[in-house]
């Protein structure tokens, strides 16, 4: 027998609030469209179960909060009551491995068009400024977005409740807890980077002000679920879906030092070189004053391998790292770390296919190697 190998950062354990986690590898929120008509389906069973290992942490793709929140064919959502049950036996495959699952709840705003609205109508935005046509919309082929509407103020109410009952919904499809997606030109990306808020009312101009949509949200949803449930990402250097900031670090440091009030438990945040989809750029900026601002768990995302996860967490920039593309192409990717096995290479071609097992449930583990 060989000596055993010393204990790569990645793999050790990590206390998360209630939850013992056995290490430090988290699978990234990751839209799949495989949740035919919005409904979660049988073979993500099999997906998240494949993925998870005892005492890891997996976060469920992207799930809309409501009818007004879809802007890809066959996302999974989680307003209604067919949509929960659905969910149960996903959630309870995880448990049954030992994994720890949060469930990603969002809502698109204008990245939509009226086909996934309903009755037609206008997708929702913090303005009435349309998305420019672009086809790499997740890298997914999107043809026009249609011009938002502009909420109303007495309307934004009903939306922070919107995703107050998809986080009471997700605990009573069995979800340990939720993770707020405000990253990526989303809805409350929408809010909060100036590139895209125009409005002049309470919820626009200042930094406080169009962070305050956001905060509503996190406060409605830790009242409602608990603040020990709870986290969120945020991605303040990207610019995806043409959601730019003037002022990307002071945005990350306001969230991260505003987000203490409501005790959350992690703040999950996307690395400034992942300025679009899947690009790596050189970047003077880091998340480092993020990190030491956030009082609660600090997750990092955007481009991870082994060798800058493990620094990471050596140089205490984060507490756990998230992997996407690696998780998906390696679903024992913390069994690869720790041996150092070689990765299987993903397929971008079937990321956002409809097929229930192609480029699914078809990655092989390193048994199926041997």
């Amino acid at each position: 027998m060989a000596a055993e190998v010393a204990t790569i950062p990645l793999l050790t354990p990590y206390k998360l609030g209630k939850f013992n986690l056995s290490h430090r590898v988290v699978l990234a929120p990751l839209t799949r469209l495989r949740s035919y008509g919005n409904v979660p389906q049988p073979h993500a069973v099999l997906y998240y179960s494949q993925r998870t290992s005892k005492g890891g942490l997996l976060i469920a793709e992207a799930t809309g909060v409501s009818d007004t929140a879809q802007g890809y064919p066959d996302a999974p959502g989680i307003w209604t009551k067919e949509q929960v049950e659905a969910w149960k036996p996903i959630v309870d495959a995880v448990h049954a491995k030992g994994g720890v699952f949060f469930c990603q709840i969002w809502h698109v705003g204008r990245v939509s068009n009226q086909g996934f609205q309903p009755n037609g109508q206008a997708p929702i935005s913090s303005t009435d400024k349309p998305l420019t046509p672009q086809n790499e919309a997740n890298g997914i082929d999107v043809a026009d977005f249609t011009p938002p509407r502009r909420l109303r103020i007495e309307e934004i109410p009903q939306i922070v409740n919107d995703f107050r009952l998809a986080a009471r919904n997700a605990i009573e499809a069995g979800f340990d807890g939720v993770e707020i997606h405000g990253a990526h030109g989303y809805l409350i990306d929408q809010f909060m980077k100036d590139e895209v808020n125009d409005r002049t009312d309470q919820y626009g101009g200042s930094l406080e002000n169009r962070c305050r949509f956001a905060l509503e949200v996190v406060e409605a949803v830790a009242n409602e679920i608990g603040a020990d449930r709870v986290g969120i990402r945020l991605s303040p250097f990207a610019d995806y879906m043409e959601s730019g900031d003037s002022d990307p670090k002071a945005l990350g440091l306001y969230m991260a030092e505003s987000l203490n009030k409501y005790g959350i438990l992690y703040c999950h945040m996307v690395e400034p070189r992942m300025k679009t989809v899947g690009e790596i750029s050189d970047c003077p900026h880091s998340l480092v004053p993020m990190r030491k601002a956030f009082k609660g768990s600090f997750f990092v995302a955007g481009g991870y391998q082994r060798e800058d996860g493990n620094k990471a967490i050596a140089e205490d920039r984060a507490d756990l790292v998230v992997f996407g593309r690696l998780f998906l192409a390696n679903p024992d990717l913390p069994k690869r770390f720790k041996l150092n096995a070689p990765l299987n290479k993903y397929n971008r071609d079937t990321f956002y296919t409809s097929d229930p097992v192609v480029g699914y449930s078809d990655y092989p583990f390193l048994e199926d190697n041997a």
